[in-house]
């Protein structure tokens, strides 16, 4: 043991020494992974509750995805969008169809996929809603998270996202996150999208007013404003629903995916919208040299099917029922409050997180603190009944223990 100790040590002090230091990880080095499993160096294992922020909805290494990469590895990996590739077709066609829009645009990353979408709402205000030139606004909402380029970061009210980073991007409107009042009032002649997140994730898995979502695209309506939503993290099933929007019925004009789009293996992001909104993109206007890819086409087309065919959305509403169901009954003083919905759950603490979260470490559970005193469980959709009694027990004796 104390062999594997030294090289996990090893192997965190490379990285430090040779890594730019923008994360503060748990220290746990993984060295394999399989369903809600994770391995350490060592061969210990922990319960995997951070699911790469929502990247591995369908479970670590899942072997339908796993043959799709494989398989299409030994064809042709990357084209660039200079000519047409035998899969991306078929991908296009399986996303909009799925997600129930025209037309799809892919690129690689999260964030990518939101730039996307704010480009797309721009072009759309000037061209059809008639804003004067350079004057279009989005309006988005504090403690948002939308990535981390400096488009996004301008679009985030939090201060450690933009710290050092100006000057930004301008044309953002900020409004309190839930607060239809407000939204209402910041919504006029010059307002081409809203831009939300469904439930925000990194902000502390943050759940909106009943009703909130609807009233809202309602108000997008009335104002001819692009209702854009930022499902990277909720969307694929997370939220016990394909998409969060879907909970109060709700269909975004301009619809953002990634994370699970790519099954764990691939980065696979896409902007979705119907024919009257992304047809306004011509050649030349945007593009990605590795977008939609023949590789990254083969494994979103395994990694949408496994979610489907695995009914991933139900899983992740029962098991998200049965997990805020039993941290509910938890009788702590260090609990605040339980949110969230299907397997996206935040546990607010009386005092801050990481510790809890290392507690949690040395016990075999992986679990990330978000902001400084929520913790974030978010394991797999493939969760079964005994890991779930494994985290609750866990996780109790943690907190008696803090």
């Amino acid at each position: 043991m104390h062999v594997y100790q030294d090289k996990a040590r090893e192997l965190i002090a490379m990285e430090e020494t040779y890594g730019a230091h923008n994360y503060d990880p748990l220290d746990l080095v993984v060295e394999r992974a399989e369903g809600v499993w994770l391995y350490a160096t060592g061969g210990r294992r922990y319960l995997d509750c951070i699911s790469a922020y929502s990247a591995v909805n369908q479970g670590h290494c899942h072997p339908k995805i796993a043959a799709a990469l494989v398989a299409q590895a030994a064809k042709v990996t990357l084209t660039s969008r200079a000519m047409r590739n035998d899969k991306l077709p078929l991908l296009l066609e399986r996303l909009t169809q799925l997600c129930g829009y025209e037309m799809a645009l892919p690129v690689n990353t999260g964030v990518e996929a939101v730039e996307t979408a704010i480009k797309l709402a721009r072009r759309w205000g000037y061209d059809v809603k008639g804003i004067r030139p350079d004057c279009a606004e989005i309006v988005v909402f504090t403690n948002n998270f939308h990535g981390r380029t400096i488009a996004a970061i301008g679009a985030s009210s939090t201060p450690e996202y933009r710290r050092g980073f100006g000057p930004f991007a301008p044309g953002f409107v900020f409004v309190p996150y839930g607060d239809y009042d407000a939204l209402a009032r910041a919504l006029g002649e010059n307002t081409c999208g809203m831009l939300i997140e469904p439930i925000q994730g990194e902000g502390g898995v943050v759940v909106p007013p009943d009703g909130f979502l609807k009233r809202a695209s309602g108000l997008c309506r009335e104002h001819r404003v692009l209702f854009i939503a930022d499902e990277i993290q909720t969307g694929l099933g997370r939220t016990g629903d394909l998409f969060a929007c879907d909970h109060e019925d709700v269909k975004p004009d301009i619809l953002v995916v990634g994370k699970a789009l790519g099954g764990g293996y691939y980065p696979v992001s896409a902007a979705l919208a119907d024919r009257s909104v992304m047809g306004l993109f011509r050649p030349g206007d945007h593009g990605s040299t590795f977008g939609g890819n023949p590789l990254g086409s083969a494994v979103a087309l395994a990694a949408l099917e496994v979610i489907v065919e695995e009914n991933l959305a139900a899983r992740a509403r029962y098991a998200g029922a049965r997990i805020m169901q039993g941290l509910r009954a938890f009788d702590s003083p260090l609990v605040k409050e339980v949110r969230g919905r299907g397997l996206l759950i935040g546990l607010e603490l009386t005092a801050p997180a990481r510790p809890l979260a290392e507690a949690m470490l040395a016990r075999g559970v992986a679990v990330k603190d978000t902001h400084e005193n929520v913790l974030r469980i978010a394991p797999p959709l493939v969760i079964g009944d005994d890991e779930i009694d494994f985290l609750l027990r866990n996780l109790r004796e943690a907190l008696a223990t803090e």
